[in-house]
């Protein structure tokens, strides 16, 4: 590995074309000077300049160097301000991973957005999957941050933020009876056909689902589970049955869904939490949960 001192004298030597001129340059004595130089030329092996009665001039292979030298010293001047950044959070990478739905609520493709804005030095990869795989991903060290709609604050390792909580809407097909009210409210769902988002892939929604209609007295229905939130809508679309899903989704609109608000006996609300592993994060994690934070805090 060249010695950047010896290089620094090098470029100076051959741009001054003198050695007493270039160790003035330096602020050094002219013996050091060119000690430096010769430490140079052993390690390289080769001689980079020519000794004239009146100076120094490069050599062929010292014209080689030069060209080479002020790219390679002007990246190391830079390298504090590199290591500056990186320390700071403005540079390096981040995966962040979310549900869904969870892309849906404006909260998240927003602070993405802003973060991207503000911090151009940080690589961003985005990663969509259900809330257990995302877990996976986080605990794996694939990911470093995810939005989910399940708990998992019950997971020692992870850091959960709580984003956002909003209601959830009754997805009707537009023929049906209930496609006819203003309000749902969850009790006129017992005998009717439910579909709900797939258990193994998020149990935060379904179980809260659930949960609700047993608290009034029925068990659903459940005709169909679906692997993806969006894809509920679909079944609902082709009149399979009926849907709950977080109120976001409605901008996925379509001729064939009715959405409806549900009545106070059955309100029923999605959380959006960001999860991140509580050991070690880096400086670039650190500064997106506080950008997610200021976001969660307003109203």
């Amino acid at each position: 590995m060249i010695d950047l001192r010896r290089l620094r004298a090098f470029v100076a030597l051959a741009e001054e074309g003198h050695v007493t001129r270039a160790a003035e340059r330096l602020g050094m004595q002219q013996p050091p000077l060119t000690r430096l130089l010769r430490g140079l030329e052993t390690e390289l092996g080769v001689l980079l300049m020519h000794r004239l009665p009146r100076g120094v001039r490069p050599t062929e292979a010292g014209k080689a160097l030069l060209a080479e030298a002020h790219n390679i010293l002007a990246r190391a001047d830079q390298l504090p301000a590199i290591v500056a950044r990186a320390a700071r959070g403005e540079a390096g990478s981040l995966a962040i991973g979310f549900t869904s739905s969870a892309a849906f609520h404006a909260v998240v493709p927003a602070t993405l957005r802003r973060f991207r804005q503000r911090f151009p030095g940080v690589a961003v990869t985005l990663e969509e999957a259900g809330t257990a795989e995302l877990v996976d991903g986080l605990m794996a060290e694939r990911l470093d941050a995810a939005f989910v709609r399940s708990p998992v604050s019950h997971i020692g390792d992870l850091d959960v933020l709580s984003v956002v909580e909003e209601p959830m809407v009754a997805a009707i097909p537009a023929g049906h009876r209930l496609a006819r009210a203003t309000i749902v409210d969850l009790a006129e769902l017992a005998g009717e056909p439910l579909i709900l988002y797939r258990r193994a892939s998020g149990p935060g929604l379904h179980d809260a689902i659930v949960a609700a209609c047993r608290g009034l007295g029925f068990s659903p229905i459940v005709a169909q589970e679906a692997p993806r939130l969006p894809a509920t809508l679909s079944l609902v679309a082709a009149g399979l049955g009926i849907t709950i899903v977080p109120a976001s989704m409605q901008r996925l609109g379509g001729d064939d869904i009715v959405y409806r608000p549900l009545g106070p006996a059955g309100v029923l609300s999605a959380p959006i939490d960001l999860a991140s592993r509580r050991a070690r994060p880096s400086p670039v994690l650190r500064q997106f949960r506080k950008m997610v934070s200021g976001a969660a805090s307003r109203p």
